[in-house]
C-alpha cells in the first residue's frame, strides 16, 4: 500500500472534530416530534400535582364529580387553613425543619471532606477503601435499619431526632462519589501551589476546593433536602412519640384524625410538598450542573 499524500495527511490533520448532535438538531419534523414527546412526557408528571391543587381547592361533593377534572366549579380556598389547624402543624414543620437542614449541613461537609480525600490524598489502599465505600450502595436500607435500630435503643436515643440526623455526620457514599469525581477534574495544580505556601489537607480543601465547588454543593444539599424532607421510613421506625413526629408521619395519620375528608388532605399535602417543588423549580440547572460536571472527566 502507498503512503498517503501530504495533501490528504494535511485534510485530516485539519478535519474538524466529529461533535455530538442532539435530538433537535436535525430536520424540523424531527424536532417538532422530539418536542411533542416532552410535552406529551411534561404533561404525564405534571398532571397529579396539578389534580391535587384543584382537589384541594374542591368542595367534598366536588371531589365526587370533579372526576379527572383539572378546574374546581367551587373555589374552596378554606380548606388549607382548615387543614392546617387540624393538627399541629407547627410542631411537625419545626421537626422536619430540624431533621432536615442538620442532616444537609451534615452531609455537605462530610461528603465534601472525604470526597477530597479520596481525590487528592495519595494513600495505600485508598482505592480498595473507595471501593468498599461505593459498594455498600448496593446494600438496600431494609438490610441497615435493624442493626442501626438495635444500636439506637441501646443508645436510648428511640423517639428522638437523633437516629435521623446523627448518620449524615459519617457521609453519604453517593454524594462521595459526586465529590471525588468533581475535585478529580480541578487542576492538580492547584493542590501543589498550596502545598507550596506551606498549607495542610484540611486548609487546602477549605480554603482552595470547597469554594470552587459551588455547583456540586447546590446539587448534593438540594437532593439531600428532598430525600429528608419527605423521610417517612426512618421516622416511622424510630418515632412514635407525638412531640417528635416530622410532617411525612402527621400525613400518614391525617386520615385517622380526618376521615375521608379529600379536599383536606390535598390541601396539607401541597402545603408540604411546595418547599421541595420551590427548591427544585429554582435549583435544577445547578443539580443538572453538578451532575454532569461531576460526571465527566
Amino acid at each position: 500500500m502507498s503512503a498517503p499524500s501530504k495533501e490528504t495527511s494535511r485534510a485530516r490533520a485539519g478535519r474538524a472534530p466529529r461533535t455530538r448532535r442532539s435530538p433537535t438538531d436535525g430536520t424540523p419534523a424531527a424536532r417538532y416530534a422530539a418536542v411533542a414527546v416532552l410535552v406529551v412526557g411534561s404533561v404525564v408528571f405534571v398532571y397529579p400535582f396539578l389534580w391535587m391543587i384543584a382537589t384541594a381547592l374542591r368542595t367534598p361533593e366536588g371531589v365526587s364529580s370533579g372526576g379527572i377534572a383539572l378546574w374546581p366549579v367551587q373555589w374552596q380556598w378554606s380548606n388549607f387553613s382548615s387543614g392546617l389547624n387540624s393538627f399541629p402543624f407547627l410542631r411537625y414543620f419545626r421537626n422536619s425543619l430540624l431533621s432536615t437542614l442538620v442532616p444537609v449541613a451534615a452531609v455537605v461537609y462530610s461528603s465534601s471532606l472525604v470526597g477530597f480525600a479520596f481525590a487528592r490524598i495519595r494513600a495505600r489502599g485508598s482505592n480498595v477503601l473507595f471501593g468498599i465505600v461505593l459498594a455498600t450502595l448496593l446494600l438496600p436500607q431494609e438490610v441497615t435499619i435493624v442493626p442501626q435500630f438495635i444500636l439506637f435503643k441501646n443508645l436510648d436515643m428511640m423517639n428522638t431526632l437523633w437516629p435521623i440526623i446523627v448518620p449524615t455526620f459519617f457521609g453519604s457514599a453517593f454524594f462521595i462519589f459526586l465529590f471525588r469525581q468533581f475535585y478529580l477534574r480541578l487542576p492538580e495544580s492547584l493542590t501543589d501551589a498550596a502545598i507550596l505556601d506551606g498549607a495542610g489537607w484540611f486548609r487546602i480543601w477549605w480554603s482552595v476546593y470547597l469554594p470552587l465547588s459551588r455547583p456540586v454543593l447546590i446539587a448534593t444539599a438540594v437532593l439531600q433536602f428532598m430525600s429528608y424532607w419527605n423521610n417517612f421510613f426512618q421516622a416511622a421506625i424510630y418515632i412514635t412519640d407525638d412531640k417528635w413526629k416530622t410532617l411525612p408521619l402527621a400525613l400518614a395519620g391525617f386520615q385517622s384524625v380526618n376521615g375521608t375528608n379529600t379536599p383536606l388532605l390535598m390541601a396539607t399535602t401541597v402545603v408540604v410538598t411546595l418547599p421541595c417543588v420551590l427548591i427544585f423549580f429554582f435549583a435544577q440547572r445547578h443539580i443538572i450542573g453538578g451532575i454532569s460536571f461531576s460526571g465527566n472527566k
